[in-house]
């Protein structure tokens, strides 16, 4: 059956000077840019012209006896075209203008007219589609309303300004995009969002700017995935893009504001190559440290061993003055043997390598085996050292090494930093921070800490300058290191301390459940 009559015409033959006939019917039906297509009244294609794969990419052979939906029509959009499609059974025709998807995946806006052909008897055997792409004018018309509306604010914010329609084009882009991009003024409108992006990921763009477009909503600077974007010249770089959806009258339009994060990336990577040289010198470091931990402690317990031996006067007797060197050596090389230990505990905690043991503990025995420990160390500098305990024992859950290294400690810079009076061990109930603990608190009648010099007390290599302390001194890691394995243990230190008078040291530890 013929769709179309034949419209001739005759016209004189150049060589021979006889009338030509020319089908005009055909050469318009060919040779017009627009889509002209036809279709069976459900909607499979039986007509495909050269406009027709002009505009949606789509050979005849690849397109007839498909559905023309499923050729062009976004699945979003498909009730929208049976829609059409009755409205041109019913009504005879039908016009509309909408967006319509490429065989490569572009969206084109299309103005559209939709024709019922019947046959002699009136019955319906074809729909006549006519389909012209209007995508540029459908920019032109986006650029002028943008424009008006939002053009010179725009230009003010600091981030490069890209606005796209529904299709996708650029209908709008500010100074500080055109030259992030490397594009002169003008050369981006029209042009599809993704001709900003690398190759690789434009295809994976088109889908998620198609979900984003079926469910716009505002997204944050930086959020969602890594995103890259191509200068003119083909050079790659770092940004981050904030969407925001804007209605207007002519339809949906995206705004993104995007910023070139190169020099951030290239910061962060600078501080990610520090840190694994940062990483593999701590690693170094706890290396040397484990493996000089019995390198360092042999020599001094040999030297603190023989020390002994000779203050025993097991090889013979001392003159005075040989005690008294003999007893200095002693004195130093326990110091030294007491920092070597401090510091190996500190870098242990820092690497998080100490292995903690809780278990159930009495207070009354660690009690006992403090006053066990240091009453001769007391009774030697004439100060009484006293215990006060409720009756009833508490128990905690702790590891016995760790507070019993904390309490010793706290122990003996009472006792060190007392001349006169007592050092008390005061065990008592208390809730802190909402917790029920067993606190042991260590008060002495020394000194006591000025005002001043208390923020810094817990600071490693903290040195107070109190003179009288000074006469006492170490390197200043035995309080820092107290307060480390307090807070492994679940527990903290508190302190009071009246310059002159004394202080008092606490050690809180939860209690056992």
């Amino acid at each position: 059956m013929l769709l179309y009559g034949y419209c001739m015409c005759l016209m004189p033959n150049s060589d021979r000077g006889e009338p030509m006939t020319t089908d005009f019917a055909k050469l318009i039906l060919e040779e017009t840019p627009d889509a002209v297509i036809v279709t069976t009244p459900d909607g499979n294609v039986v007509c495909w012209t050269h406009g027709a794969q002009s505009v949606f990419g789509y050979t005849s052979d690849e397109a007839l006896g498909r559905p023309l939906a499923s050729l062009i029509v976004p699945p979003e959009m498909r009730e929208a075209e049976r829609a059409v499609l009755r409205e041109a059974l019913e009504q005879g025709s039908a016009n509309y203008e909408s967006l319509r998807r490429a065989r490569d995946g572009a969206l084109v806006y299309i103005d559209s007219s939709a024709k019922a052909v019947r046959n002699a008897d009136g019955v319906i055997d074809y729909i006549l589609w006519n389909k012209k792409d209007v995508t540029h004018l459908k920019v032109l018309r986006d650029a002028k309303l943008v424009e008006a509306h939002f053009g010179n604010v725009l230009e003010s914010t600091p981030d490069a300004i890209v606005m796209t329609n529904a299709a996708g084009r650029v209908v709008l882009a500010t100074r500080r995009a055109y030259a992030m991009f490397g594009y002169e003024a003008g050369q981006l409108r029209g042009q599809p969002l993704e001709n900003l992006m690398p190759l690789r990921f434009r295809a994976a763009h088109v889908r998620h700017r198609e979900r984003y477009g079926a469910q716009p909503l505002p997204r944050l600077m930086g959020v969602g995935r890594a995103l890259f974007g191509l200068r003119k010249n083909g050079e790659e770089f770092p940004i981050e893009i904030s969407l925001s959806p804007i209605e207007t009258e002519e339809g949906s339009l995206i705004m993104s504001a995007i910023r070139d994060i190169t020099e951030r990336k290239q910061f962060e990577q600078a501080l990610h190559e520090k840190n694994i040289e940062l990483a593999q010198a701590n690693q170094a470091k706890d290396r040397f440290f484990a493996g000089m931990s019995h390198e360092l402690r042999t020599p001094l317990n040999g030297i603190l061993g023989f020390a002994g031996t000779l203050l025993m006067r097991l090889p013979g007797p001392l003159t005075e003055e040989q005690e008294r060197q003999l007893r200095t050596i002693q004195s130093s090389a326990r110091q030294l043997l007491a920092l070597i230990t401090d510091l190996l505990d500190l870098t242990k905690i820092a690497s998080g390598k100490v292995a903690l043991q809780m278990q159930p503990l009495g207070c009354h025995a660690l009690l006992s085996d403090l006053v066990a420990q240091f009453r001769s160390q007391a009774q030697s500098k004439g100060l009484a050292l006293d215990c006060i305990a409720p009756d009833r024992d508490m128990t905690v859950c702790s590891d016995r090494r760790a507070l019993l290294q904390i309490l010793c400690h706290l122990v003996g810079n009472a006792i060190k930093f007392t001349e006169h009076g007592t050092v008390q061990m005061i065990l008592a109930r208390r809730d802190i921070r909402a917790r029920a603990c067993a606190t042991i608190s260590i008060s002495d009648t020394g000194a006591g800490i000025r005002p001043e010099q208390q923020a810094r007390l817990f600071q490693a290599f903290s040195q107070l300058d109190n003179m009288d302390r000074r006469l006492h001194e170490g390197a200043g890691l035995g309080l820092h290191l107290c307060q480390k394995l307090a807070q492994l243990l679940g527990g903290e230190i508190q302190f009071e301390s009246r310059y002159g008078e004394g202080s008092v040291f606490t050690l809180a530890v939860p209690l056992h459940q």
